[in-house]
């Protein structure tokens, strides 16, 4: 097993560099840029991807200077340039990076990741390792919440469903998971708002933010109560569609294993239904539906909560990568793929031995990475 997880943990390291090089390709060809958002800026203007420009990944303050003459073509790369000295551009340029060759920019990015050096934010003069800190807390929040919940009523209702397979009950379950699957998590949490957060019917529930302003001045049954207040509706809206997988999958490997020889042996034996399903089947019918919980809470934990926390006024990781790609403030956008990224690699090698701990027979060992 050892040897194994030495094979995986070396193979992240080509894939996390793969990543990141196709990433920071295509924002070499992406139109706008922090320079051109500057330039709208200082013109009065709203930053607008209207021109392309070579950049992307570079760190503030670091770079030689620029000759006169490339500081000419800089300011012409720039629409909206007009009547700002080339000198100034070029400024700019090396203070976002930009005055050095993409190769030489990327590896840089390359040597400094490696250390989980991620610079500072472009447009916030924040430490963006701080930032990420600061924001963790509320996606981590958000995709606890939504996993546990959806893994709560999943299972019991999967099994449920697999016992009385064919049946009414079966069957109306299934049409009403298919249905809340089908309804966007967006939608639904603003028909949440409309009905419950003061839109055209009821004030109950806060339109935004994790806790109150006077939170701190809270009791800590208080501050309990404040939490789950503001929590209720942006967990509802993420778990409807979360409900639909894991609960069909939990009722088809419980009706493979209801299925198989040994089940047929232990009611034969004279054992209660109970006692064959929750002492025979319950263990290896578990094994993907549990192996699947690391995966489960990273994938709600870094895409499930992105448009939940812009509709909902929370200011959590999925807002901050949003805002990040909005105002092209890239050391925050590439440090949130580099981390969600590495902790997707990590989550898929958790899950392999979350197999072998849960049913010691699998041994990756004799498998081929």
């Amino acid at each position: 097993m050892a040897a194994y997880i030495l094979r995986r943990l070396l193979l992240m390291i080509p894939t996390i560099l793969g990543i990141m090089l196709i990433s920071f390709a295509i924002v070499q060809f992406a139109p706008g840029g922090p320079v051109e958002r500057v330039i709208a800026q200082l013109q009065g203007f709203d930053m607008g991807a209207t021109s392309r420009f070579s950049g992307g990944g570079g760190d503030v303050g670091r770079g030689g200077a620029m000759t006169p003459g490339a500081a000419a073509d800089t300011a012409s790369k720039y629409r909206g340039a007009q009547g700002l000295d080339p000198k100034f551009i070029a400024e700019l340029e090396k203070q976002f990076g930009f005055d050095k060759p993409a190769w030489e920019r990327f590896l840089l990015m390359v040597k400094n990741y490696a250390v989980f050096d991620f610079g500072r934010s472009y447009f916030r003069d924040e430490s963006v390792l701080k930032l990420i800190g600061e924001k963790l807390p509320v996606s981590m929040s958000l995709g606890l919440w939504m996993t546990l919940i959806s893994y709560s009523v999943s299972i019991p209702l999967g099994i449920a469903k697999a016992v009385r397979d064919g049946e009414r009950f079966d069957a109306w379950t299934s049409n009403l998971i298919i249905i809340g699957y089908a309804i966007p998590s967006f939608l639904f949490a603003m028909l949440l708002i409309v009905l419950f957060s003061g839109g055209s019917f009821w004030q109950i529930f806060p339109l935004r933010g994790l806790v109150s302003e006077n939170f701190s001045e809270l009791s800590l049954p208080a501050k309990i109560g404040d939490y789950l207040w503001h929590i209720f509706l942006p967990v509802l809206a993420m778990t409807l569609g979360a409900f639909a997988t894991q609960t069909f999958l939990t009722k088809n490997s419980f009706l493979d294993e209801i299925r198989k020889q040994y089940v047929q042996t232990a009611r034969m034996k004279g054992l209660t239904e109970n006692r064959v399903l929750y002492g025979h089947v319950f263990r290896n019918a578990m094994l993907i539906v549990v192996s699947g919980f690391p995966g489960a809470f990273v994938h709600a934990f870094l895409t499930g909560s992105v448009l939940i926390e812009t509709i909902f006024s929370l200011d959590g990781l999925g807002y901050l990568s949003y805002e990040s790609i909005v105002n092209r403030d890239y050391p925050v956008v590439f440090a949130n793929l580099y981390i969600f990224a590495l902790l997707g690699l990590v989550v898929n090698l958790l899950s392999d031995l979350t197999y072998t701990w849960i049913d010691p027979r699998i041994d990756f060992e004799t498998r081929e990475v």
